[in-house]
């Protein structure tokens, strides 16, 4: 899988990301890069629901320790990273922040007991994190399918108190995404940005097949995709599959949109593949405090741009 905005002053050679550690050996070490706060990662293992039935998450924590006057940020990644996926940014906040880190129960070095992968389950695995934590207040940011966890966490009444505030990257609320996309099949007029969108959306369809996206990813994708991140994802891909074929399930899905309180800061980069800018229409109308920044990059923005991504978390109140 290529990720078209491996560009900018904050990429490696040859366009691709600045180098995040593997987890086979890792680059030589430079002053201030992701291979050295990686060494000083506090780690935890947070267990959740019955024994061989639930999952053994993996925590890391960078930076400062908690306490008053130091914010903390708890950072979730998509399909098909890991926690990696944030190292360059958190190499340059943690002088200043308290960084908590998950692999999700589909990625990483986290281990899932069962295969339900529902969005109802995933949120529990985060307010799990979050009580493991202990830090009130914190601001959770998601990016990818971290951001869909996300908008279900701070639409659950969980999270009051918990969750200060949220910064949501490249990963629409899935309840707003269905509204979306029923109020654009109502409108004529609308169809060609609904068309645009569903064919942006094609690999959701192509990921329900069976054994076929498993073996595109070991055949193809996989090398393709570990060339650009500069990171080994070894069967992340594959294992993060089923979390399109959750979507299946409706369990965690609200039946209509609640308010959410908390303030939310939605970044959208302009030049991602996968989801169209105008998905931000409407959210407006169920979230109370509400901002849109829009950045000149593709997906994964906050590992090809961390410098800028850094710069939008420190502007956080």
């Amino acid at each position: 899988m290529e990720r078209p905005d491996a560009s900018g002053p904050n990429a490696g050679p040859s366009g691709a990301p600045a180098p995040a550690a593997g987890r086979s050996g890792s680059p030589a070490k430079r002053s201030g890069d992701s291979s050295d706060v990686r060494d000083t990662a506090r780690r935890r293992t947070v267990v959740v629901g019955t024994p061989g039935q639930g999952a053994e998450l993996e925590v890391f924590e960078y930076g400062r320790e908690p306490g008053p006057g130091v914010p903390t940020l708890v950072l979730v990644h998509g399909y098909p990273d890991d926690h990696r996926v944030y190292l360059p940014a958190i190499a340059l906040l943690a002088a200043t922040h308290h960084l908590v880190a998950v692999d999700t129960r589909n990625a990483g070095q986290s281990v899932a007991r069962s295969r339900d992968y529902r969005i109802s389950v995933l949120v529990d695995d985060l307010f799990a994190v979050l009580d493991a934590v202990a830090v009130p207040g914190v601001h959770l940011v998601g990016h990818d399918w971290g951001s869909i966890q996300g908008w279900a966490a701070v639409a659950d009444p969980r999270s009051e108190g918990r969750i200060a505030r949220f910064t949501s990257i490249s990963g629409p609320d899935l309840g707003h995404f269905r509204r979306w996309t029923r109020e654009r099949l109502r409108t004529p007029g609308r169809w060609p940005e609904l068309a645009g969108q569903l064919l942006r959306s094609w690999y959701i369809a192509a990921f329900q097949l069976p054994v076929l996206p498993e073996l595109f990813w070991q055949v193809a994708l996989r090398r393709r995709y570990e060339r650009t991140a500069r990171r080994r994802v070894g069967a992340d891909p594959i294992r993060g599959l089923a979390l399109y074929r959750a979507l299946r399930s409706r369990s965690g899905l609200r039946p209509r949109l609640p308010a959410v309180t908390v303030p939310v800061h939605v970044v959208v980069p302009v030049k991602d593949p996968f989801l169209s800018p105008a998905l931000v229409e409407g959210l407006g109308e169920w979230v109370e405090h509400l901002r849109v920044t829009r950045v000149d990059a593709g997906h994964w923005w906050p590992e090809t741009r961390p410098a800028d991504f850094a710069d939008l978390l420190r502007g956080e109140p």
